[in-house]
């Protein structure tokens, strides 16, 4: 999911609920992969430009973020609305621009040695492994299991985020992370996003009704994203110079 306060407000509605869309994830899966072809042909332009155009690519990336940031917002809440003929498009758009924010990282693995093409299938396959444990996991947890998974990555979210903050202000700084942090990071980060694909095949059908497919597709794309980065984070991190 996209954010805490997001993961939290799912987690509370999912509490004590009986199955409200049983069919909600198979109806979200073709928007989930399609989102995923948007976000690699998004993320495929944006390595095409930092090579073309490396000066181009900084402020283009920073409109495209705040745009994506402004789009996700807006599309979820009109999806949860159950407007999807107006939510489709925004959040094909928000797919794209979500590969071209992605671009930056993708170009850095395809620049390290020992990561490369390879290294960014690698993470993709993790991903998919991921998606499958996570629905044969997720859907046949107890309730009290399955609320005290979603909980322990609540919280696990909440303190990654906070050590990104405090990582990208040491950045700005010029204070950069050790490599044996950044994989301590990099693998915490791995292992919450696994967790959090487990959790989604547990809340979703409890949160949302089978026509919500937009929205529940939304959050195993945002689940997807962050496990694609970490772990490409975690393979730069280990092939570092």
């Amino acid at each position: 999911m996209s954010n805490t306060s997001n993961f939290r407000e799912a987690i509370r509605q999912a509490q004590g609920q009986a199955l409200v869309g049983p069919n909600v994830i198979a109806n979200a899966l073709p928007f989930l992969g399609g989102g995923l072809v948007l976000t690699a042909l998004g993320t495929y332009a944006g390595v095409r430009i930092i090579d073309a155009n490396p000066a181009l690519f900084m402020p283009t990336f920073i409109g495209a973020l705040i745009l994506q940031l402004v789009l996700f917002f807006v599309a979820r809440g009109i999806a949860e609305k159950g407007n999807n003929s107006v939510a489709l498009p925004l959040l094909a758009t928000y797919s794209l621009l979500s590969g071209y924010t992605l671009s930056g990282i993708v170009y850095v693995a395809l620049d390290t040695s020992g990561v490369g093409l390879q290294g960014i299938g690698v993470a993709a396959l993790g991903c998919g492994i991921a998606f499958i444990l996570g629905r044969q996991i997720g859907s046949n947890l107890s309730d009290k299991d399955g609320m005290a998974l979603a909980q322990t990555v609540r919280l696990g979210i909440i303190a990654l985020l906070v050590v990104l903050v405090a990582q990208l202000l040491f950045a700005l700084f010029g204070v950069f992370t050790p490599t044996f942090l950044e994989i301590a990071i990099s693998g915490m980060g791995t292992l919450l996003f696994a967790g959090a694909a487990v959790v989604d095949f547990y809340v979703l059908p409890r949160v949302y009704r089978d026509d919500q497919y937009l929205p529940a597709a939304l959050s195993m794309y945002l689940t997807y994203i962050n496990l694609f980065v970490f772990i490409l984070r975690l393979l730069i991190a280990f092939n570092r110079d």
